[in-house]
């Protein structure tokens, strides 16, 4: 049955793709966030603060043919550039072309700039790609037990950073890496399309990023962070190829993205098991608002598996997946310790879903053998409500951890359409404890009805998040060429 419903929506993904994409176009014309006028080197967008200063990525030597290296020109332009960022910062312009470059880093008070007809295309070649150590709170690589190659756009210790444009793509050219993380060739980690480490007032927007070699978008342990109007592309059987993946992050707003992917849609992380534990910071304060996702072997929405710092306080709505194999999905295991509480997800509509609720405790992958089996996650608060599925083959698979039963689950006003040849039993409930209120079809009863009068329950919480008070502001510029 599974293979033959994989086949089955892969047959249809590739319409599904094809409609995304215009859709995505024509809303890049009309939507406020992604407004753009490009006259030549002049236009306007919005972002978290302006540049006094500016440059065009061609005064440093750039060559946009798309086969001469500008990882150098990149380099250099960032370097001189960095001169200004006392004095309101500066913005590096990346005209009409295709910009081939290696791993760059950016640097505080400044904006990155893509033109829509510019194409950074990642190099094949690894030279061009410095190796980092394992993230602190994983104690190693995700591909490999040594390092991790660095992010095609990358920064540590950084403050006012943007990553936009007006729908540039940013192409990873991931085939390459894909074929030798099949092969188990890889010494090291994949790299991933941007990667901002210990870093505050974080903008990445109105661009299209293609075909990562593994995760898209990686802020991790920081702050006051806004991921808006992104397309991210890959193909489904492309491996990790997450979307957005906040890591132990506190205040960040995920808006308006469209993402076809490998892996899933947006998968929330703080850390894996011991290392994860011992680091100790948590992903909090995180709001997704207006995803569009296909997935159809991950999750719209995944929370974990690596966990182990803690989630608390993630608030997702108007959520729309098509051909995904699950909506919200928590994935740990025991080893993993950490928590995932007070979660509130509410209005998805869904289409062609393998299962709408999904929580895991078996999730068996681990850092080492290092990992301590006393060490419990605690999962609780989880909030669903507004939820209208068709197409569906099984409506939840809830699996707790034996003597760490799940709690405070709450579902509320959901309606899920069972698909033709659905499973027989469309709920499975293990270890966990909860409520229900006008659920369809009828759940375990490890989940009690509590009647129509309490289907208002599992609302999300009145008051907003502080990321909701960051505002972008109009900016409009004129390049100056350095």
């Amino acid at each position: 049955m599974e293979s033959l419903w994989k086949a089955h929506i892969r047959v249809q993904v590739i319409r599904l793709v094809c409609s995304l994409l215009l859709v995505t176009l024509l809303r890049s014309e009309v939507a406020e966030s992604r407004k753009a006028k490009t006259d030549g080197t002049s236009f306007e967008y919005k972002a978290i603060n302006c540049r006094p200063h500016s440059a065009s990525l061609t005064d440093f030597g750039g060559v946009g043919d798309g086969n001469t290296s500008n990882t150098k020109a990149f380099q250099s332009a960032i370097s001189h550039l960095s001169q200004y960022a006392s004095k309101g910062g500066a913005l590096l312009y990346v005209p009409a072309g295709k910009w081939l470059t290696g791993s760059f880093s950016l640097i505080s008070h400044f904006t990155l700039y893509l033109n829509k007809d510019a194409v950074l295309l990642a190099s094949q070649d690894i030279s061009e790609w410095p190796v980092l150590e394992p993230l602190p709170s994983y104690g190693r690589g995700r591909d490999a037990a040594a390092g991790r190659y660095t992010s095609l756009i990358f920064g540590t210790n950084l403050t006012d950073v943007i990553v936009t444009g007006d729908n540039g793509t940013i192409d990873g050219q991931g085939a390459f890496w894909w074929q030798q993380f099949h092969k188990k060739k890889l010494k090291y980690t994949r790299p991933y399309l941007i990667e901002l480490m210990f870093s505050n007032k974080i903008q990445i927007s109105n661009l299209t990023l293609l075909n990562s070699p593994s995760w898209n978008v990686h802020p991790v342990y920081s702050s006051n962070i806004i991921v808006k109007g992104l397309t991210i592309i890959a193909p489904v059987p492309s491996p990790n190829t997450d979307g957005i993946n906040p890591d132990s992050c506190t205040n960040t707003r995920i808006e308006d993205c469209y993402i076809v992917s490998g892996d899933d849609c947006v998968a929330v992380k703080s850390g894996w098991d011991e290392y994860g534990i011992k680091f100790g910071w948590p992903t909090k304060e995180l709001v997704i608002r207006r995803l569009t996702c296909i997935s159809p072997e991950s999750a719209a929405i995944a929370l974990g598996s690596e966990m182990s710092g803690g989630i608390q306080d993630v608030r997702a709505e108007d959520i729309t997946a098509i051909h995904t194999e699950s909506g919200v999905r928590i994935k740990t295991a025991v080893g993993r310790g950490g928590y995932v509480k007070d979660i509130y997800v509410k209005r998805m509509t869904l289409h062609t879903m393998k299962w709408v609720f999904w929580m895991t405790g078996n999730y068996g992958s681990h850092a080492d053998s290092h990992y301590d089996p006393k060490a419990l996650p605690e999962i609780k608060g989880i909030n669903y409500r507004d939820v209208v599925a068709d197409n569906v083959t099984m409506a939840a698979r809830l699996e707790g951890i034996s003597n760490d039963p799940f709690t405070g689950i709450c579902i509320a006003n959901v309606t899920i359409n069972m698909a033709a040849k659905a499973k027989k039993k469309p709920w499975t409930c293990t270890d966990i404890q909860g409520i229900t209120s006008g659920v369809t079809p009828t759940p375990c009863n490890s989940l009690p009805d509590q009647g129509p009068e309490k289907t208002k329950a599992c609302d999300f919480p009145q008051e907003n998040l502080p990321i909701d008070s960051l505002e972008l502001k109009k900016c409009t510029y004129s390049i100056k060429h350095a």
